[in-house]
């Protein structure tokens, strides 16, 4: 078993094994302004980046920040990714990595590896007919003497037991003819449920 493989499959067992506990671990210390939660888990983000599915300590610091339905997400989409590995046990001609679309990606900032930014700014708060709230951000990158450059994301907040969580984060498009992108949709591709499908005739 290569060490990647192992890595992935030892990320796996820690999300199921903690995502579960982590969901009733949720306290009343959330604040009570949309935009305060988000000041206040992008901070977290910024001194703990988070790539892919949450597991281990960033799970339990992200959590509290999460609402229930997220946090089942993260927990099925990690059994279809122990699901994959069922279906393709020691598979000498799978690519290094598996074609999970979440593996790469910057859970709370988007794009591949896009872990690493330097600032982030609420641009504005807007109230949606559901009853959730998007609060769209930029988000700052590159190392000086670099030009900085910027992207977009936008967290839906909901009401859960009477405190705001987060229940999904949208990756906005960064050029014309491009598409957003949400965190729930790169957490069911390739899945039903929790088995693993593929990129065809996914329900």
């Amino acid at each position: 078993m290569n060490l990647l493989r192992s890595m992935i499959l030892l990320s796996l067992a820690s999300t199921m094994a903690l995502g579960q506990s982590s969901a009733s671990a949720h306290t009343s210390a959330s604040p009570d302004r949309p935009e305060a939660l988000i000041q206040r888990l992008y901070q977290q983000v910024l001194a703990r980046p988070s790539v892919g599915i949450p597991y281990g300590t960033n799970l339990k610091i992200y959590a509290p920040y999460l609402s229930s339905a997220l946090l089942q997400r993260m927990d099925v989409a990690t059994a279809c990714g122990r699901d994959f590995y069922r279906q393709h046990p020691e598979d000498p001609k799978l690519p290094e990595k598996p074609p999970f679309a979440w593996l790469e990606l910057g859970t709370f900032t988007g794009g591949d590896d896009e872990d690493e930014f330097h600032t982030f700014h609420i641009e504005r708060t807007q109230p949606e007919n559901d009853g959730s709230i998007q609060i769209n951000m930029r988000l700052t990158w590159g190392i000086p003497p670099e030009k900085p450059w910027f992207s977009y994301v936008a967290p839906v907040i909901r009401r859960q037991n009477g405190r705001y969580v987060v229940d999904d984060v949208i990756y906005l498009k960064a050029a014309e003819g491009d598409a957003d992108w949400r965190l729930t949709q790169a957490l069911s591709s390739g899945c039903n449920g929790r088995h693993w499908v593929g990129y065809h005739d996914v329900k």
